[in-house]
Formats: C-alpha cells, structure tokens, sequence
C-alpha cells in the first residue's frame, strides 16, 4: 500500500486493487467491521451471488446499529426487482434508486461507485456489484482496478455521496435548488482533489486537470475501458507524444460495449503516427481506469470518453503521490504483458472502407446523438 508524505495535513493512505476479487473482499470486511455507518453507490448490483453476500452484509451492519444508505442507479441496475432490497429496509436501512427512469431523462445516469464505511474507509473503482466481474480478470472474471483509502479522504466522499443521495429522487424544482446550493466540481484535499462531474456543470473540471497533467508529463500511461475522447484530449496526447513524451495506452481487446470498442478504434490511426503506444488487453473484458500522468494518479469511475466528462455522474481521484504512481505504473506493465500491442503498419493496411465506416457511424452515435439527447434531457434538472 502506498501512503502520502507524512506530515499533519496528509494523513490519508492510499493503495490500488489490483482485482476485483481483491476489491470486493476487503469491502466486504469493512461493511462487517463498520460500527457507525457504510455507504454503498453502485450504477450496476445485479441479484446474483455476490449481489445477496454484499445485501447480507449490509443487513447485518443494519442489526448491529449501523447507519446503512444505499443509492443504485435506476437505469444500470433495470433489471433488479425493487423488492431485493426489502430486507435491508426492513433492518432499518435506507435505499434509493437515483433518477427513477423516465424517458425525459433516461440518459442522465450516475455512473459512481463507491463504498464508505465509518467515514475513514473508502473504495473507488470501476467496479460493479454483479457476478461478471469477480475473479483475477486474467484467468475469469472482468479485468477492473480500484482504490481503497483510509484516513480523512474518506470523510469527503462520504459528504459527495450524501449530496447525490438527497437529489436521487430528481424531483426537478426541488433537484434544481439543491444542484445549486451543494453540488461542486472540484473537493481539494491534504492528498489531492476529487473530481466530480455530471450533467450541468458548466465545464468538465475532469477534463481540465487531465489537460493540465498531460502537457507538462514526460511518461503518460493510461488504461481505459472506453475510449472516446473530446479533441482537446486526443490533441494533447498526440502532441505530448510528438514532443517526447512515452505515451502509451490500454485499451479493451474484449468489449461488453461493442459499440464503444467500434467508436474508438476510430482514433487509432491518428494516434499512432503521432508515435503513441496502443495496446489492446486480451484474456478478458477491459473494465478498468486509470491515468498515470508521471508521479500523478487518477483513479475512480470514469473513462476516456466523453460521456464520462460530460454526461455522467462520475468520481475521479487526482492525486500526486509518487509511491502510489510507482505501484501504478507496476499494475500498468503487468497489465501490458497481457496485452497486444496495436502495430502502426499492420494496422494502417487492415483499414478497409467498410471498417472505417463502422467506426464512423459508431463514432456519430455515441459521440454525436448521444449528447445531443442528454443536452436535451439535462434542461429537465434546471
């Protein structure tokens, strides 16, 4: 685990999960040790297995007198029976759907994941509470990475998650003048920033800082499960590259989106004359995010595209800690030894008329429509 220079301020210690099953059994150890509060928000909880051992560990922190709060998302969670979480309410637990569906603002989705307990134990990631994501991510299960963090960070998140619990219901004057009073881009910390973004905020902050980090890095390694960047990204990767800077990116050679995968194959060809290094990870569903930007770590919910900076409820840590960029940079190059690397040649020659018009019709729905609705729904919270 790595932990931020000691002084009175930084006092949080931070440390990459580099499975899912790592992830999920230390969650659920703290959820059994938590003596005061736990709160989960998930866009995925499926009823599955490891669905019913989290619902049970919840319940029982319940019994014990904990303040337990849940916040699922009504589109990413569809199909979970409402009735799932009876026992939960029946302890004394409180649940909410966020943004219960309507097909005004369907698209308007949060897409966090997280779990505070105590308010000095958190966990980011990528991710979800269903049964395709347990395993190693090499030999089974999707491949995902997270953070736990222990110390006064966890505090913050646990206020992040209180503020989108209170607008989940979205009843709009009521959403609209709680959006104003309380939501907030950017949460500075001892240890970093929490970059939070959704629909309505003006500028992505998210993107900002990814900016800032990428023109003054030397060495760029990204790892990210959709790959749709808004220009001003792919631009400053490419031009990091051309000046110097090792860029190199990994991407999903297996894709529960295959739409997305389609889409970002689209910047291949740009990116790689530029001189930067892609990968595509094989053994399994690419699920991850995360961004090394030199001794810079950026790890939670997001991906590289551009619903996650600007549609999305979404929970990024930035954080400058060199320890921890060394541990990341380890998981990024075991990672590439699972990967295979996109050759610029052999790439350039498989583009057939027919490959290039996928991608760009890919490319128009989920970067072009797909805003275009979610601009639309997003007047409904004002």
């Amino acid at each position: 685990m790595a932990t931020a220079k000691n002084s009175p301020l930084s006092s949080s210690r931070f440390g990459l999960l580099r499975t899912v099953d790592e992830a999920f059994d230390l969650m659920l150890k703290a959820i059994h040790q938590a003596r005061h509060s736990v709160r989960l928000e998930m866009y995925i909880y499926t009823a599955s297995q490891i669905g019913e051992r989290f619902l049970k560990a919840l319940v029982e922190a319940c019994e014990r007198g904990v303040h337990v709060r849940v916040l699922v998302d009504a589109w990413g969670s569809m199909p979970l029976p409402d009735e799932f979480w009876d026992p939960l309410r029946a302890a004394g637990g409180l649940f909410r759907w966020f943004n219960p569906i309507r097909f005004d603002r369907y698209g308007i989705r949060n897409h966090r994941k997280l779990l505070v307990c105590d308010d000095r134990i958190a966990f980011v990631g990528g991710f979800n509470i269903a049964a395709e994501y347990e395993g190693d991510g090499v030999t089974r299960g999707w491949h995902d990475l997270g953070l736990r963090i222990q110390g006064p960070t966890a505090h913050e998140l646990a206020l992040s998650f209180e503020t989108l619990f209170e607008l989940a219901d979205f009843h709009h004057k009521r959403f609209a003048r709680l959006r104003k009073a309380k939501l907030r881009n950017v949460i500075s910390t001892a240890d970093g920033q929490i970059l939070l973004s959704g629909p309505g905020r003006g500028k992505s902050f998210l993107k900002q800082a990814l900016l800032n980090d990428i023109s003054k890095a030397r060495k760029i390694k990204i790892i990210s499960a959709y790959f749709l960047p808004p220009r001003p990204i792919w631009r400053a990767l490419a031009r990091a590259a051309r000046c110097g800077a090792k860029v190199q990116i990994i991407l999903a050679g297996k894709s529960d989106v295959p739409l997305s995968h389609i889409a970002g194959r689209r910047f291949y060809q740009s990116l790689l004359n530029s001189g930067i290094e892609i990968y595509e990870y094989q053994p399994q569903v690419l699920h991850a995010k995360m961004f090394v930007l030199d001794n810079v770590v950026y790890a939670g919910s997001a991906n590289l595209d551009q619903r996650s900076l600007y549609i999305n409820y979404e929970l990024m840590l930035r954080l400058p800690n060199p320890k921890l960029a060394a541990e990341a940079r380890a998981v990024f190059h075991e990672d590439l030894n699972h990967s295979q690397k996109v050759d610029p040649a052999t790439w350039k020659k498989s583009r057939t008329f027919c490959n290039k018009l996928k991608e760009n019709w890919a490319f128009f729905i989920l970067a072009r429509v797909d805003p275009f609705i979610a601009r639309r729904q997003s007047r409904n919270l004002r």
